[in-house]
């Protein structure tokens, strides 16, 4: 099959022989004319000579002198015709007009904050546009609705937890939604509380009440957190909560503790006024969660109808990723003209959290961005079930594929 680039190149040779065409057209009519006006001049000489008094009275509707202005007029507006002809064909056949953009519809995992950076500065930079793709980003309310979206078909593609998916594909098998580039290599889950409600430690969230979104991604892992830990949930007094009063509702002594990804819910109590030696993040990982976190997923049906573009989202969300990740000072400005609210030093701290804690990691820094361990897969598969009963339990391999990841040398951190 010829390459685009080949048939391009084809096109514009043979726009170009039309072209020499039209201009050896007005040439030919160029040369005629010229023939026209020596005949007039011959003539005019020649009246000149018998009636010199008449020199300046030869009559405009003379057929000679017509036909003559009537062609200049022809060739002027032929050669202009055909110079704006070939540039308007050359720009309808250049790469970025023949090459229709593929629309991919993406969904983030919550509202634009911090960490949105790594995907909204590829939008700004034109990086999705570059490999020909019209991506449009929306935001979300939770991690879990990124895989609701694109079971509906709402979305082609999104960002979410690989936990939650793994239930999901459980409860719905007819819905094979896969990951393929895993972001959040150490999950941001935490449980993050204040030393002056009485809790440092797991086992002080015993008679506490817990404030938690139901749809909350780190909510999610509570049964296995309070398993692993030796808690006993029924101590526990959990109160539904919505994510924009979760902080607030912790800070004003509403609950003793909360749930959320410790990058989201640490810098909000900081920017509330929480002192920071009272505020105790508790993360998951650190306490036997070895789960993965969020990662860029996408529909079946778009997978299989357009690879190539899946492959092209993510080289291009790749080089957003790590110009992110190398300078966030400046990425999280993309951030900022999206969320009129956000204030720099706020959502830069956020960001600069989850690239610490949760991005590049010593696996990360083994096996480049995006990859995963299958046999670390494997066993968080195996902790989920021991709190959650698979009617199939399911395989890395069938929740994972890195068939659409760059090469590894693309992904090396640098």
């Amino acid at each position: 099959m010829r390459s685009f680039t080949t048939a391009w190149f084809e096109v514009c040779f043979g726009l170009i022989f039309v072209a020499s065409g039209i201009f050896r057209t007005a040439s030919t009519l160029s040369r005629r004319d010229r023939h026209v006006r020596s005949a007039v001049r011959r003539r005019t000489r020649c009246a000149d000579s018998v009636f010199p008094t008449h020199r300046r009275r030869i009559p405009r509707t003379a057929g000679t002198s017509t036909r003559f202005e009537g062609t200049v007029v022809k060739i002027i507006f032929s050669r202009a015709w055909a110079v704006r002809a070939f540039l308007l064909l050359m720009a309808a056949v250049s790469p970025g007009a023949a090459h229709a953009q593929t629309a991919v519809r993406f969904s983030l995992d919550f509202r634009i904050e911090g960490p949105q950076a790594l995907f909204l500065l590829g939008l700004d930079r034109g990086f999705y546009k570059a490999e020909g793709l019209d991506v449009t980003i929306d935001p979300a309310t939770s991690s879990l609705e990124p895989i609701t979206r694109i079971a509906a078909g709402s979305h082609d593609m999104g960002f979410g937890d690989i936990n939650s998916l793994i239930k999901f594909r459980d409860q719905n098998p007819g819905t094979p939604i896969k990951a393929i580039f895993m972001v959040y290599n150490r999950p941001p889950f935490a449980v993050v509380a204040r030393k002056s409600r009485g809790i440092t430690s797991p086992a002080d969230l015993e008679g506490k009440k817990l404030g938690a979104p139901a749809t909350d991604g780190a909510f999610a892992q509570w049964k296995l957190f309070t398993k692993l830990n030796n808690i006993d949930p029924a101590k526990v007094t959990v109160e539904n909560v919505g994510f924009p009063v979760r902080e607030p509702m912790l800070a004003a002594g509403q609950v003793d503790a909360i749930t959320g990804f410790a990058f989201s819910s640490f810098v909000n109590l900081k920017d509330r006024g929480v002192p920071l030696d009272d505020i105790v993040v508790l993360n998951m990982a650190d306490y036997g969660l070895d789960l993965y976190g969020n990662t860029i997923m996408v529909s079946p049906k778009f997978a299989a109808e357009k690879p190539a573009a899946v492959q092209a989202f993510l080289r291009a969300f790749l080089r957003s990723f790590k110009e992110t990740v190398n300078d966030p000072a400046t990425a999280v400005e993309s951030v900022l003209k999206r969320n009129k609210l956000a204030k720099k030093d706020v959502e830069l701290e956020r960001l600069q959290m989850a690239i610490r804690d949760n991005i590049v990691t010593e696996e990360v820094k083994k096996n480049g961005y995006g990859a995963i361990d299958p046999m670390r897969l494997d066993h968080a598969i195996d902790q989920i079930a021991t709190t959650s009963q698979f009617k199939v339990r399911p395989k890395a391999s069938e929740m994972f594929d890195a068939s659409f990841l760059p090469p590894l040398s693309e992904r090396r951190v640098d």
